[in-house]
């Protein structure tokens, strides 16, 4: 899905007004108001403490909010049971380190009511989709970064999440294989159509990957600016046109 997609007349995945969020006397979140597609990707960009990752944790149900309304698919969030469509991909990866890589994906699935057979099936689907079926005995300390990202990625895909959420998951990772990871993660919105919402203090990242960036102000987080990204993908980090946008967008941060 492209960025020229109509907000207003898209199904939504998330549509909040007027979030608020305090923890003691601090004041993360004022007021935000945000809309999110189905099948859009959208990033949320801004300084350390701006309260992107708080956005994220009512975006993802972990925390509720203060004041405001947050709706999602179209039911309101207090009414909203299925929250096994959205996943979660964490700035760590969490893999447990005393289960295997297909162990520690299946684990995603420990919670649902399929049957043995079943779970067994969706993980080796999804060792299949990110490439990972010639690791699925390996320990995670035998993994690379990239690797134990990657499998992250499909711990959240077991679940046939509708909506993925993405706090910072690549930032730990060297240029090149962030990359890998990038092009991986179009490569599985384009196969799923899934709806993706990820936080990044990294122009570049929002650039290459995001239908539109949504800036937030710090202290308290507030949406200082929505900016639309029309660029044709593949986007190459070195091409003169992104990197014209990350330069006007590294202006608006």
């Amino acid at each position: 899905m492209n960025a020229a997609l109509n907000i207003e007349l898209a199904p939504s995945a998330f549509r909040a007004r007027g979030l608020n969020k305090r923890f003691d006397r601090l004041q993360v979140l004022s007021d935000i108001s945000l809309d999110v597609a189905q099948g859009e990707i959208v990033a949320v960009l801004g300084t350390s403490g701006c309260g992107k990752s708080t956005l994220l944790n009512i975006l993802s149900g972990l925390l509720p909010t203060d004041h405001g309304s947050l709706s999602i698919e179209g039911v309101p969030a207090e009414r909203f049971h299925d929250w096994q469509a959205i996943a979660y991909m964490f700035q760590e990866d969490r893999l447990l380190p005393w289960r295997s890589v297909q162990e520690n994906i299946a684990f995603g699935l420990e919670a649902s009511s399929l049957g043995k057979s079943r779970r067994a099936q969706r993980v080796a689907q999804v060792l299949e989709l990110v490439g990972l079926v010639p690791f699925a005995k390996a320990w995670p300390h035998q993994l690379s970064g990239g690797m134990r990202s990657r499998v992250a990625l499909a711990r959240s895909l077991v679940v046939e999440p509708r909506i993925l959420l993405m706090d910072e998951p690549f930032s730990k990772l060297d240029p090149s294989t962030r990359g890998q990871m990038h092009d991986e993660l179009l490569r599985l919105h384009a196969l799923t159509g899934m709806t993706v919402v990820f936080v990044t203090h990294d122009v570049e990242e929002a650039v290459v990957l995001a239908d539109r960036v949504v800036i937030l102000d710090p202290r308290p987080g507030r949406v200082r600016a929505v900016k639309s990204l029309t660029l044709p993908r593949p986007r190459i980090p070195t091409d003169p046109a992104v990197t014209e946008h990350v330069r006007q967008l590294r202006l608006e941060v």
